[in-house]
C-alpha cells in the first residue's frame, strides 16, 4: 500500500476495518518515544504512537535529566512544566562515578548548572500533555508483532484491544526500549557487552530515614559495604524515596524475579548506620550494566532511537537524556522530509551524528563502572583517590563536566565559514527583539530553524526559505556570540555564524528554495550529502 506525498495541512491518514496508513510509526511512548511524537506534531506531521503497555510506567526509573536536556526542553516551552514536577532537591554539581568531586557544570555557560531531579516518569506526563495538545493520543496495548518493509513504507501487523489490525507509515521509529521487539523483527544485530554487575531500583516508603537536607553532591548518598553491597538513596514526591541496590543476593537475582523486602533490608543493613527499614515498595525493577549499541541507527526505511538504538549502565545519568536527544535530532529531519522541504538523504545524517555519541556514552558508563567496583580490587582504591585529585584540576574537571552534561557536544557543519561557534549547541542568549527583552529560546517554539540577525545585513538571499525557517533582528550584548548573524537548526546548533556559505547551507540541512515538490520527487536529489559529514566531534 503506497502513500501518498504528504504536504503542510493535510493528513494521508485512512483506514478500512483492519489497515490504516499514517506518515510516521513510532513504536514506544518513553522519553524517547514521546519527544519525537511531539516534535512530530509540532510540524504537523501525521504519526501514530503505539505502546504495549496498558498504561505510563509510574516508577521513576531514570532519575534527573542533564544540562543539556534541559535546555533542549526549555526551546520547545517544556521545561516550565518539568522543573514543576521535579524533586525540591538541589543537586550540586554532576558527578563522575560518584566520586566526592562537583563537576562545574557552570563553566559551559548554562542557564542550568547542576542536574535537574526529575524522575522519568514525571518527565513523560510533561511530554504526554503536550502531546495531547497537539491533539495526538498513545495507542496504549498495542504490541507490534510483525514488520516488512519496501520502497514505499513499513508495514506492521498490530495486536490491540480491538483485534490484529495492520498499520503502514512512510516511516517507523523504534523508541520500544532495551529489549525492542523492532529491532529482533528487523533482525539488527545489538553487539557489545554482557552483564557482569547485576542492580535493582525501588521506588519505597522507609521509616527510621533522617536525611531530610534540601541539597547536596550525589557522592553523599552512596554507601558501600566490604561485602559488595551499594546503595544509594535519593528523595522523590509524597514521602517516597529512590534506591538503587546491589550486593551477593542481587547478584544472584533471575531479571524477571521480584524485589523483595528482604532483599533490599539485606543491603540497607550492610550501607546505613541508621534504624532505617522498609515499610512498603511501590515499585521495582532489575537492571545491569550490560553495554550495547546498534551498528547503524537507520535499516532502511526503519530508525532506532532511545534505548532500541542503545544500552548501558546507569551510572552518571546519562540514558534518558540521551534517547530524548536522539529524538531531537531526528524530529525535525523526519518532518523536513515527509513536508517535502528536503531530500531523503538529509536522513542519514542522525546515524551520523548520534551514533558517535552514544559510543561514547558506553565509553564513559563502562569507565565509571569500573571505578565503582568493589572495594577489594586490586588498586581500584588507590585509581580512584588519583581520579579525585584530577577531578579538582579546573580544565579536567570542565572536560568531564562537558561530557556528562552533553554541553560539549559538536556537529559536523559543512559548507559554512569557520566560527568558534560552528556546529555547537546556540546559547540562550538575552535578546532585545523590537524593544522587548526575550531569550533566545523564547525564539524557537515553533521547532523550525531561526535566521538570527544581531547586525544591520538584510541577508536577502534566505528570503526564499522565510517557510522554513524564522528571521528574526534582535539584539544582544556586544560581542555576544562574536558574529552578525547565525543559522541555528531546529534542534539547536549552530550550523552557520557568518561569512561566506549561507544559501549552501540552508540549502544543505533546509532543502532547495523552493523545495523538493516541485521537483517532482519527495525522494529525488538530494540536498544533503551524509558522506561528507564525518562524525561528530566534541569541543574540548
Amino acid at each position: 500500500m503506497n502513500s501518498s506525498v504528504y504536504s503542510p495541512g493535510h493528513s494521508t491518514a485512512e483506514s478500512s476495518a483492519d489497515s490504516e496508513v499514517t506518515e510516521v510509526i513510532v513504536v514506544g511512548a518513553g522519553g524517547a518515544g514521546l519527544t519525537l511524537a511531539t516534535e512530530l506534531a509540532l510540524a504537523g506531521v501525521p504519526a501514530v504512537v503505539l505502546d504495549r503497555l496498558p498504561g505510563r510506567n509510574l516508577q521513576s526509573r531514570a532519575g534527573a535529566i542533564q544540562p543539556r536536556t534541559a535546555e533542549m526542553l526549555e526551546l520547545r516551552g517544556l521545561l516550565g512544566g518539568a522543573l514543576e514536577r521535579s524533586i525540591d532537591y538541589q543537586l550540586v554539581g554532576g558527578h563522575f562515578a560518584g566520586l566526592p568531586v562537583p563537576l562545574d557544570y557552570a563553566a559551559w555557560d548554562t542557564r542550568y548548572p547542576h542536574p535537574v531531579l526529575l524522575p522519568q516518569d514525571q518527565l513523560e506526563a510533561v511530554l504526554e500533555d503536550r502531546l495531547t495538545e497537539l491533539g495526538v493520543r498513545i495507542r496504549r496495548e498495542h504490541q507490534v508483532t510483525g514488520l516488512r518493509q519496501d520502497a514505499d513504507g513499513v508495514t506492521v501487523t498490530v495486536d490491540g484491544p480491538e483485534g490484529t489490525r495492520s498499520l503502514h507509515g512512510r516511516y517507523l521509529v523504534a523508541c520500544d526500549g532495551a529489549h525492542s521487539s523492532v529491532r529482533k523483527l528487523v533482525g539488527a544485530a545489538f553487539p557489545g557487552r554482557a552483564a557482569t554487575v547485576r542492580m535493582a531500583t525501588a521506588d519505597l516508603v522507609l521509616t527510621g530515614y533522617a536525611d531530610d537536607s534540601s541539597s547536596g553532591h550525589i557522592s553523599s548518598r552512596i554507601r558501600t559495604s566490604p561485602e559488595g553491597h551499594f546503595a544509594m538513596i535519593t528523595p522523590l514526591s509524597n514521602g517516597l524515596h529512590k534506591i538503587i541496590l546491589s550486593g551477593p543476593r542481587t547478584q544472584l537475582a533471575d531479571r524477571d524475579a521480584p524485589v523483595t523486602v528482604e532483599e533490599i533490608r539485606e543491603v540497607l543493613r550492610a550501607t546505613q548506620d541508621s534504624e532505617l527499614d522498609v515499610a512498603e515498595i511501590r515499585y521495582a525493577s532489575r537492571f545491569s550494566d550490560a553495554s550495547r549499541q546498534l551498528e547503524h541507527y537507520r535499516h532502511g526505511r526503519v530508525f532506532f532511537a532511545g534505548d532500541s538504538a542503545h544500552i548501558h549502565s546507569p551510572a552518571g545519568g546519562q540514558g534518558l537524556n540521551l534517547g530524548v536527544q536522539d529524538a531531537f535530532n531526528l524530529g525535525w529531519k523526519l518532518a523536513a522530509v515527509l513536508r517535502g522541504e528536503v531530500g531523503e538523504q538529509l536522513l542519514d545524517t542522525y546515524d551520523a551524528e548520534r551514533h558517535p555519541v552514544a559510543a561514547r556514552v558506553l565509553t564513559l558508563t563502562r569507565a565509571q563502572g569500573a571505578l565503582m567496583g568493589a572495594p577489594g580490587d586490586d588498586g581500584l582504591g588507590e585509581l580512584r583517590e588519583v581520579i579525585t585529585d584530577v577531578m579538582r584540576l579546573p580544565d579536567a574537571n570542565r572536560h568531564l563536566a562537558g561530557m556528562m552534561s552533553g554541553l560539549d557536544l559538536c556537529y559536523p557543519a559543512p559548507d559554512a565559514a569557520a566560527h568558534p561557534l560552528l556546529g555547537l549547541r546556540m546559547p540562550d542568549l538575552d535578546l532585545l527583539v523590537e524593544g522587548e527583552p526575550v531569550r533566545y529560546s523564547d525564539l524557537t517554539r515553533s521547532g523550525r530553524g531561526v535566521l538570527l540577525l544581531l547586525g544591520d545585513a538584510p541577508l536577502t538571499a534566505a528570503d526564499p526559505w522565510d517557510d522554513r525557517v524564522v528571521r528574526i533582528r534582535a539584539r544582544a550584548e556586544a560581542g555576544a556570540i562574536g558574529a552578525e548573524a547565525v543559522l541555528v537548526r531546529p534542534d539547536g546548533y549552530v550550523c552557520w555564524a557568518g561569512g561566506a556559505g549561507l544559501t549552501e547551507v540552508l540549502t544543505r540541512w533546509f532543502g532547495p528554495a523552493d523545495g523538493i515538490r516541485e521537483q517532482g520527487a519527495v525522494n529525488g536529489a538530494a540536498s544533503v550529502d551524509a558522506t561528507r559529514l564525518g562524525a561528530g566531534t566534541f569541543v574540548r
